[in-house]
């Protein structure tokens, strides 16, 4: 029996099983709390503290989470998580390795090895840059675009709100709006740019780093090039075009662009929070990396993550799952997972090519409470679409204002998950009728950290990173390669060229913004 073959029977098992209410749950297991919430620890390194995953109001209950463990050993998660982990070539369609945790300590030997050299060079640039060898530096321009911005933006946004070594300002968009706002907000003679690209040769990325140039050089700065360093898993092009070598840092090819915020494209982070808060930053991931590599079953916090993800898209049909942080230094974290879930496993064929049979990655998104609760949440209580909701939120306040702001927006975020949960039934005789009426039995999951620190968001998002990783498993797709980006791309690079034909809608648009 092929591996597909197996998970198949084990996906007709998981059918199989009954439904019960999340109130109906509750009240069969006294135990259910302790077997579906869990802490984990930081170690120091991390600076401490912990995070307690708690999905215990979603419909998992002891039989699926057997089924699903059945479901995990038929498509041999032991073996792809080993895979993963030791530098083998998982992207099989593009036949290289995912390595993204050997930035973290946790990997194939060598590659370890490198990673470590990488960091040290970007360490000493980074000391360098705030010992003051390049001169006064007060605001760093960070060029990039997906996977290369998303995470230091949303890490810089999370991390530096009570101040920051050096001010980042993240550029992705290729709309002039955007470079010319961060333009506004600093003074070329001390300001630095950051040329994040993999290759080098991204279109937007580029196009936005040559109108940086030009804006230094408008600026008075004599040797724009001077200012500037090169992020890039290509070394060689960022010094052919014009990037001393002193100041480009190498990743390692084997590194995905939305796997990348842990190598040298972190280097925004590093010069923002200085190199003690970037270390716990990746000593928070590698704890989420050992937890991950080491634990079996639904003890397994990604994995059993990704079980509930796989019985509501799967099993339940549900074509959404939310994010809300409630936590306002979380605001971008809902678009960074809308790419590292919907870029990895929004795939319709099994890493072998043949179809899939079922649905794949649901749509993510998300936002902030309490702002969602006055926007979206009608829909999320009353709505006709079963929505599965995961809530963020922190332990100490990240501001000084009077206590009571904080343990409002704790106590809110609590409620949403209890409301969801409970729902509550008609009045009798009340002639609004169901207009009243919340049904409940709506799932939700809650990751509530001690504190936000570097070490907590690089736990956070290195879950999330597995957790994506081990729904791939479990449906038998590829997460690392992302082809479906490249026809958009392709035809633009066409329309550049000129001499395409398309069809009457695109070919009149054209002609009536003027291009071509």
């Amino acid at each position: 029996m092929s591996k597909y073959e197996m998970a198949s029977a084990a996906w007709a098992g998981l059918k199989a099983l009954p439904r019960h209410s999340l109130a109906d749950l509750f009240a069969a297991d006294p135990a259910r709390l302790a077997l579906l919430s869990q802490r984990l620890e930081l170690p120091e390194a991390a600076g401490g503290g912990g995070i307690r995953f708690d999905w215990s109001k979603t419909h998992l209950d002891a039989a699926h989470l057997a089924a699903f463990a059945s479901l995990a050993e038929a498509v041999d998660f032991a073996g792809s998580r080993a895979a993963l982990l030791s530098g083998a070539p998982i992207n099989v369609t593009e036949g290289r390795a995912a390595e993204h945790t050997a930035q973290r300590g946790i990997g194939n030997e060598a590659t370890v090895e490198v990673a470590a050299a990488l960091h040290a060079r970007m360490r000493g640039l980074v000391q360098a840059i705030h010992g003051g060898v390049l001169g006064e530096v007060r605001h760093l321009i960070h060029i990039g675009i997906g996977g290369s911005a998303l995470g230091p933006a949303l890490a810089i946004d999370a991390l530096t709100r009570d101040g920051a070594v050096v001010d980042v300002h993240v550029v992705s968009n290729i709309d002039g709006c955007a470079l010319e706002q961060a333009f506004a907000a600093c003074d070329p003679a001390t300001t630095l740019i950051a040329i994040a690209s993999k290759t080098f040769t991204t279109i937007e990325t580029m196009t936005n780093a040559s109108s940086a140039l030009a804006w230094l050089s408008q600026g008075g700065v004599a040797d724009p090039y001077g200012r500037v360093v090169a992020l890039s898993a290509y070394p060689e092009k960022a010094v052919e075009w014009g990037v001393d070598e002193t100041r480009v840092l190498p990743f390692q090819e084997s590194v995905g662009g939305r796997y990348s915020l842990w190598s040298s494209i972190g280097f925004p982070v590093a010069l923002a929070l200085g190199w003690e808060g970037f270390a716990e930053f990746l000593a928070g991931a590698e704890a989420v990396d050992r937890h991950f590599a080491s634990t079996d079953g639904a003890a397994n916090l990604p994995l059993r993550a990704a079980f509930a993800d796989q019985l509501y898209t799967r099993l339940l049909g549900c074509q959404t799952r939310a994010c809300f942080a409630y936590d306002e230094r979380l605001a971008l974290f809902p678009s960074y997972l809308q790419q590292l879930e919907m870029e990895s496993n929004g795939k319709s064929v099994h890493a072998d090519g043949t179809p899939v049979d079922g649905p794949t990655a649901p749509i993510t998104w998300g936002g902030v409470g309490t702002d969602g609760q006055h926007a979206v949440f009608q829909l999320l209580h009353q709505g006709t679409n079963l929505v599965p909701v995961d809530f963020i939120a922190a332990i100490a306040p990240g501001d000084e204002l009077d206590p009571a702001h904080h343990r409002i927006l704790l106590m809110n975020c609590f409620a949403q998950g209890a409301a969801l949960m409970a729902g509550r039934p008609a009045e009798p005789g009340d002639p609004l009728g169901g207009a009243r009426t919340y049904p409940g039995n709506r799932p939700s999951a809650t990751m509530l950290v001690d504190e936000l620190t570097p070490g907590t968001l690089g736990a956070l998002i290195a879950f999330h990173e597995h957790r994506t990783f081990a729904n791939a498993v479990l449906m038998g797709i590829n997460p690392f390669d992302q082809f479906g980006v490249e026809l958009g791309k392709e035809i633009a690079k066409a329309i550049e060229k000129g001499g395409t034909s398309f069809d009457a809608s695109t070919t009149a648009l054209l002609a009536e913004a003027g291009i071509g």
